[in-house]
């Protein structure tokens, strides 16, 4: 039996859970249920990240204490995580005793180690609210790829991470003011010493994703930079020891709150001992599940510091890439911006689970959630494949056989659950890799199996047939075999739907040496729908309940229904543009074709309607404004990617804007 600890990245206290949140919360799940399934000793622990900036910001935005901020978070996350049905043991807070306590010491470990130094830098403060700005709160362009409207610690587009200092054009997201360097004495984990271990740490079998590992690579080439973890009052978090007014940066204390949401497990189960399973050279599984936003954290920071800290070391670290929604990043303005809980207002999470588990696999890949395609997946093979096969025969079973199943199946029925029998360990297999996507299309091919099976012995029609009570008997028996083998192979993945189908089966909870057993001359329970076809209307309903509301705050005026939020704003992806080549379009009256240098964008081709007012030879270099994110549309001329703005009524009476001098092609307008 296999010792297994397993966590999920914590969600900060300063929101919602969305849908965004569940991909990884529903993948961990999974695999632990599966574990457990397996008959392995699992734990799964979690908790809130509440500390930080942020917090203290939103805290005193709402006239409230952190603490109350984050109690309240807290119980709302808990809530939408156990109706998701994601079965942590223990979801705990950063907040914590036990998380202040291990930080700290943690802290103590690596100074007596020689891996904390301490010295005076330059850092951004901002004149208006009379603070040093943490790293989220300054945005700037990136000094490695130069692009526009990145954070000060790292870039989302090249993976960059950076000192704020190091921006382009730096601004307060605080207040719009650009901040002014001011001296202060930080304490830096020596990262660089760490090399050569995390070198050796990083290509461990199965420690982590061939993708991760590559882009280590490409970190270690780059130089390993010691890291800043102290913050200047005010702040939100714990003090660093012996170091008044410095406080020991989230970054540092919200992976130790795995160590700490454990810890607190420990005192509260008996027999449960942190030692044994975080002590170097401990022989339990240490797993993280994690986004791929974070893996410079979980694979270089948490390892190094919990091997110079004298703790184990992760033994894998399982990276996902992030959710889009109809092929988007999620949007408020378009309502796929869906938080836990607007969608449980609407949906079956079992369905959302199921529908998450047949897009995820082991590679770091994005995976996009379509509403559409949402609604036809869970239909046809949750309700149409799988609980179809109850529905058609446990109504003959009741009705004619008092519940019984035949002693015996015939040998078709035999041969056919044999062969899903068979296929339990690779099943296993594909649930131990994290290859969920291919593992569903596995169990439902073999529901479409089954559903062949009655296609072709139509019980309906043997319930007719005077004599064919045994064979009518014997195919049900069969169905419902195949039926209860479904259930324990789904069973990681929509438990709720599985406790009802092993209720209405009158069996005990499943657990994975089931798949070699059979009911045989077994009674089962009356038969209740398991579920329900998901409607296209209630998704409609969800996603315009996940739309800005408008404020009601707002004088009559004010509420001008032509009137956009900032979040609708914001969706449109405005750049500046160089016009490279600028010519005529033949059989065109009023269309000139632009191709259009968009910096880090590339070259895009336009078609505007600006041939009157503009020859074509005065347009060559010069800078326009693109919707840069419009869909594509196709003309007779051509593809036109892209739209260049422009004002007037047109004809010879349009005129094209122009960024200021300065602006470079890509740069975006906002």
């Amino acid at each position: 039996m296999r010792r297994i600890l397993v966590t999920s990245a914590l969600p900060y206290a300063n929101g919602p859970i969305h849908i965004g949140h569940m991909v990884e919360h529903v993948q961990t799940d999974i695999w632990v249920r599966f574990q457990r399934l397996r008959g392995h000793e699992v734990w799964s622990v979690c908790a809130d990240d509440t500390h930080g900036t942020p917090i203290m910001l939103r805290a005193e935005a709402e006239g409230i204490t952190p603490e109350q901020l984050i109690e309240r978070m807290h119980a709302e996350h808990l809530r939408d995580f156990r109706d998701f049905g994601i079965s942590y043991d223990n979801y705990h807070s950063t907040h914590s005793p036990e998380n202040r306590e291990l930080s700290q010491d943690l802290y103590r470990r690596l100074d007596q180690a020689g891996l904390i130094s301490r010295r005076v830098i330059d850092q951004f403060y901002d004149p208006v609210r009379e603070m040093f700005l943490p790293d989220r709160y300054i945005r700037g362009s990136c000094p490695r790829c130069g692009t526009e409207d990145q954070y000060g610690d790292s870039c989302e587009n090249c993976g960059a991470t950076y000192s704020p200092t190091e921006l382009g054009n730096p601004v307060s997201v605080l207040s719009g003011a650009t901040p002014v360097r001011r001296e202060s004495e930080h304490h830096f984990f020596r990262l660089g010493e760490a090399e050569s271990f995390l070198r050796e740490w990083t290509t461990g079998k199965g420690r982590l994703q061939p993708e991760a590992a590559n882009k280590l690579d490409e970190w270690f080439d780059a130089g390993l930079r010691d890291w800043d973890i102290s913050r200047d009052a005010p702040y939100f978090g714990f003090e660093i020891p012996d170091a008044p007014g410095k406080f020991l940066y989230v970054w540092l204390d919200a992976p130790v709150g795995y160590m700490a949401s454990f810890r607190n497990l420990c005192e509260r189960e008996k027999g449960l001992d942190f030692d044994s399973w975080w002590a170097p050279g401990s022989d339990a599984e240490l797993y993280h599940f994690i986004g791929k936003d974070i893996l410079y954290f979980h694979a270089l920071f948490w390892p190094a510091t919990l091997h110079f800290g004298g703790y184990r070391t992760p033994t894998g670290v399982n990276v996902h890439g992030f959710l889009t929604v109809d092929g988007q990043k999620m949007s408020k303005s378009r309502g796929t911006f869906i938080t836990a809980r607007e969608y449980l207002n609407h949906l079956d999470p079992q369905y959302l689970r199921y529908y998450f588990a047949a897009k995820l696999n082991e590679h770091i890949e994005d995976i996009d959630l379509n509403l559409d395609d949402f609604v036809m997946r869970v239909n046809s093979n949750i309700v149409g494949k799988y609980v179809n096969i109850a529905s058609r025969s446990a109504g003959f079973i009741n009705k004619q056989f008092d519940g019984r199943l035949a002693d015996e199946l015939d040998a078709e029925g035999r041969q056919l659950l044999d062969r899903g029998q068979g296929l339990a360990e690779e099943i296993a297999e594909g649930y131990e890799t994290r290859r969920f996507g291919e593992t569903m299309r596995r169990i439902m091919d073999l529901a479409d199996e089954a559903n062949e099976y009655i296609n072709r012995n139509k019980p309906w029609e043997l319930a007719k047939q005077p004599g064919a009570e045994l064979r009518l008997q014997q195919v049900c028996s069969t169905n419902l075999e195949m039926f209860r083998l479904l259930t324990l192979y789904l069973k990681p993945v929509i438990p709720g739907i599985v406790e009802a189908a092993e209720q209405f089966l009158n069996i005990p909870a499943l657990n994975w040496a089931d798949a070699s057993r059979a009911m045989g001359a077994h009674t089962i329970a009356g038969y209740r729908h398991l579920a329900q076809r998901v409607e296209t209307d209630k998704v409609t309903a969800m996603v315009e309940a996940s739309r800005p509301k408008q404020t009601t705050d707002r004088t009559a005026k004010d509420a001008d229904p032509r009137h956009i939020g900032i979040e609708q704003f914001t969706d449109v992806d405005l750049r500046i543009a160089r016009i490279v080549v600028a010519e005529p379009v033949d059989g065109a009256d009023k269309l000139l074709r632009l191709q259009l240098d968009v910096g880090e964008l590339g070259e895009r081709q336009v078609f505007a309607g600006i041939k009157q007012a503009y020859p074509a030879e005065a347009l060559a270099d010069r800078l326009v404004v693109l919707v840069a994110n419009l869909a594509p549309r196709k003309m007779r001329f051509g593809v036109s990617e892209g739209m260049v703005l422009a004002a007037g009524p047109g004809g010879a009476e349009i005129f094209l804007l122009a960024p200021d001098s300065g602006a470079q092609p890509g740069m975006r307008v906002k």
